[in-house]
């Protein structure tokens, strides 16, 4: 299995080393550059034809912000994970970097166990803010709890009560049978039900209702 390919930008040298040793006791992860301000980065993407699985980004850096390198990976590396770890937490922002598309937001302040668990969740096509959206998706649901079970189909229900268990969506696939893809078709039905209809409106939602504290 390859290990999964990691950019570090974050204009902290101290903090970029502190990262790298963390890792240095995971063989699945590879450090395959770093960059101490957004027009470094590019031109080292650019120049070196770097393979990024997981953009390692801060929002506040010397030339750019972390939300404009966000938006240009974006249009231009769509492929590219991106994971926000910065202690810049407004949720104007958060909310700004949500819709250009990353996935996941960490506060500076986590627990390394914390990062690594965002890196693998991210890495198998989940999202991170804070919480897995599979625990995320019970959470709301209880928030939001003169919901019904009759709103849901059986399949649904079912979906919830494996997100209740904190499986991911590739866990959960194996568990009923059925293709990734199809769980989160679901999931994006559990959440139109609960009255979240993007990614937006899930983490303005979990913000300003506790549910995600960042």
């Amino acid at each position: 299995m390859k290990p999964i390919r990691l950019f570090l930008v974050d204009d902290h040298k101290l903090f970029r080393t502190g990262i790298k040793n963390i890792l240095s006791n995971h063989d699945n992860f590879e450090i395959v550059g770093e960059a101490a301000s957004g027009e470094e980065f590019f031109l080292l993407l650019h120049d070196n034809d770097i393979k990024i699985d997981i953009l390692l980004l801060d929002i506040i850096l010397p030339d750019m912000s972390g939300v404009l390198i966000a938006d240009r990976m974006r249009k231009e590396h769509p492929c590219t994970h991106i994971l926000v770890l910065s202690s810049e937490n407004k949720s104007s922002t958060i909310s700004q970097l949500v819709q250009i598309g990353i996935d996941g937001f960490i506060d500076k302040n986590a627990e390394s166990e914390e990062l690594i668990k965002a890196f693998e969740i991210i890495a198998d096509g989940g999202e991170y803010y804070g919480r897995d959206i599979a625990r995320i998706i019970h959470c709301i649901r209880v928030a939001k709890n003169d919901i019904s079970d009759s709103a849901f189909t059986p399949r649904e229900l079912g979906i919830i009560e494996l997100c209740v268990k904190g499986l991911q969506a590739k866990e959960i696939a194996a568990a009923l049978n059925i293709s990734t893809g199809t769980v989160n078709t679901h999931k994006n039905n559990i959440f139109k039900k609960l009255g979240i209809n993007n990614s937006v409106e899930l983490v303005n939602y979990c913000i300003s209702n506790g549910i995600v504290k960042l």
